[in-house]
């Protein structure tokens, strides 16, 4: 079990990342929101992983906290939860706010993330409500992430790599006023979208 990845970032491809640990380039699957606030980085960077063995393959999904990490992992737990769609939660709301659409039984937030309706929005709140009740989980330290400012172009790469259209993006984007992390950005974008 690989738990954590310290290394240079070699290159980005598409949602994922490839770290170089002393000449061993790691391949780590990113949520957009990771991948806008690595995208400037020229010092080592430390990612908090979860290795997810299949039987065709073995693959590494890279947070920038041990929080983020659990978070994950809960989702994980979670029935009909696979790693493609944690990490699109996780992407879509960030940790802090599938924490808290738990505490409060928001369903709505989770209606945002692509491929989650009202039954499985409901569904995910119910069977998250013990494993979360108590969760808190801190803002990253990386800029542009969590509580850094970000700008247009973050959230537009962000949502870029969720597949969203140019034109899509420009209208989404256009109201933000570049105070916003990345997260949050990137929910009031997909709020956006979703009111049209």
């Amino acid at each position: 079990m690989i738990g954590l990845v310290r290394g240079t970032i070699a290159s980005f491809a598409g949602n994922s990342v490839i770290i170089d640990t002393g000449g061993v380039g790691y391949r780590v699957t990113l949520t957009p929101s990771t991948i806008a606030a690595l995208s400037s980085e020229t010092e080592p960077v430390t990612l908090f992983t979860y290795t997810h063995v299949r039987e065709d393959a073995l693959e590494l999904f890279g947070f920038l906290s041990d929080a983020e990490r659990g978070v994950f992992e809960t989702l994980l737990g979670t029935h009909g939860v696979g790693p493609s769609l944690a990490l699109s939660i996780l992407g879509t709301l960030g940790a802090n706010e599938v924490v808290r659409a738990v505490q409060d039984q928001d369903s709505s937030s989770f209606e945002l993330v692509s491929g989650v309706g009202k039954k499985t929005a409901a569904r995910l709140i119910l069977e998250l409500q013990g494993s979360m009740a108590a969760t808190s989980v801190m803002p990253s330290k990386v800029a542009g992430l969590s509580g850094g400012p970000t700008t247009r172009s973050d959230v537009a790469a962000a949502l870029e790599a969720l597949g969203y259209a140019m034109d899509e993006i420009q209208a989404a984007t256009a109201s933000l006023d570049g105070t916003e992390s990345v997260e949050h950005g990137l929910r009031l974008a997909l709020q956006a979208m979703g009111s049209r």
